[in-house]
């Protein structure tokens, strides 16, 4: 069966705190954001010691760590941020181990000066070459960590349609590049009012290179800015930007009957990760997600 979880940033406490709420929201696994109230697991102050006390506080409450936040413009336009930003990446990489799971994640940046909209230049092949550079790069320091990379396409960042998700998977084709499948960061004006078609897409062009899934929604938006809610990290309260807006579970036009039915085909363990939402709509998230799962008998 596939098992449902969130990302631990909609619980903003401390770790025990943190953990508590999971189970009593009824989560059989997280995503793991490198944020508590009582442990510093900042840039440049992740140790083996703090890995191994988050571990194992999430394994003696049977909450196993499915992956590891670290999102980030990887093509941020100074250069000297862009060189933090992936050594930020390593250093989570060089880690995953010690929190129990070899799965690290991060969008694909954008030119842009806001991380979550679209620059022409994005679509050039100057930019996916250059975020192809720095992909394998971090593929290769992953395997060398027995970690895996995990790229989360977005339309708006420079790789973000399934042909260029496709394209970059091939031509590095290495074991420490993998995909975080989240089929509503595909959407824009040109599919958006027509959901199914592309979904199809993903999976007969992708399935293989999914490891883990994630649960929010996509809609039409009525206003085209940047939409952010409540959460800790910017990639928690993202809402969406143009002209999709991207809710919690339950709250779009996303089929999660067909969603789920491709996933479970070939995914029939795989966990799928609860987020964009308020603490306080995680019962109903939560809800929606394990309904649609007990209806295609997933």
């Amino acid at each position: 069966m596939i098992s449902v979880g969130i990302f631990t940033g909609y619980y903003p406490y401390t770790l025990a705190e943190t953990i508590e709420r999971a189970k009593k929201d009824g989560m059989s696994c997280v995503q793991l954001d490198l944020e508590f109230k009582d442990i510093d697991l900042s840039r440049g102050h992740i140790t083996k010691e703090k890995a191994h006390q988050v571990r194992d506080a999430f394994r003696d409450a049977n909450l196993p760590i499915v992956a590891i936040s670290a999102y980030t413009n990887l093509v941020h336009k100074d250069p000297d941020v862009r060189e933090a930003n992936i050594n930020w990446v390593k250093e989570i990489l060089a880690h995953a181990r010690d929190f129990g799971t070899p799965y690290v994640v991060s969008e694909t940046g954008t030119y842009h000066d806001d991380d979550w909209l679209y620059d022409p230049k994005n679509a050039t092949e100057e930019a996916y070459q250059e975020f192809k550079a720095v992909a394998e790069d971090l593929a290769k320091f992953a395997y060398d960590h027995d970690a895996v990379f995990l790229i989360e396409n977005y339309v708006n960042n420079i790789v973000g349609s399934v042909q260029r998700t496709a394209r970059l998977l091939h031509e590095i084709n290495h074991p420490g590049i993998g995909l975080m499948l989240d089929p509503t960061n595909y959407y824009d004006d040109s599919n958006i009012d027509d959901v199914d078609p592309t979904l199809y897409d993903i999976f007969n062009v992708l399935d293989d290179k999914v490891k883990v899934a994630h649960a929010k929604d996509c809609k039409r938006a009525v206003d085209t800015g940047t939409k952010f809610g409540g959460g800790s990290a910017e990639h928690n309260s993202f809402r969406g930007a143009g002209a999709v807006e991207l809710p919690g579970a339950g709250l779009g036009v996303l089929n999660y009957e067909l969603y789920l039915t491709l996933l479970k085909k070939n995914h029939p363990n795989i966990p799928i990760i609860i987020e964009h939402i308020e603490e306080e709509d995680i019962p109903r998230a939560k809800k929606f997600v394990d309904d649609t799962l007990r209806k295609v008998g997933a």
